[in-house]
């Protein structure tokens, strides 16, 4: 079983930064492949991209997930914010088949 919590979503004007955060707990989790979504009103949950070992992997320009393994977290760095990228985001975890999600975190982006 695996639980994860997202936090740092927050209200944040164009053109800027947020980090959000998602600390895992279970069993297992070093093998898991971990990931971010985000799903707004009326459109299906979008894939913004995954990481299997600590690193770091850069999605669009923008975007960046990085993960610690020891602190069992994975990190959402979001620069250069649009106002389309106001969602829920979610942490996910791939782990023996089974996709686990987080409750999500709100990113409004607005001025």
């Amino acid at each position: 079983q695996v639980q994860l919590r997202e936090s740092g979503g927050d209200l944040v004007q164009p053109g800027g930064s947020l980090r959000l955060s998602c600390t895992a707990s279970g069993s297992g989790l070093r093998s898991a492949t971990m990931g971010w979504s985000r799903q707004t009103p009326g459109k299906e949950r979008e894939l913004l991209g995954r990481i299997n070992i600590p690193a770091i992997a850069v999605y669009g320009g923008r975007f960046t997930i990085s993960r610690d393994n020891a602190k069992k977290t994975v990190y959402l760095q979001m620069n250069i914010l649009k106002p389309e990228d106001a969602a829920v985001y979610y942490c996910t975890a791939l782990l023996g088949g089974i996709e686990y999600w987080g409750q999500g975190t709100q990113v409004t982006v607005t001025s």
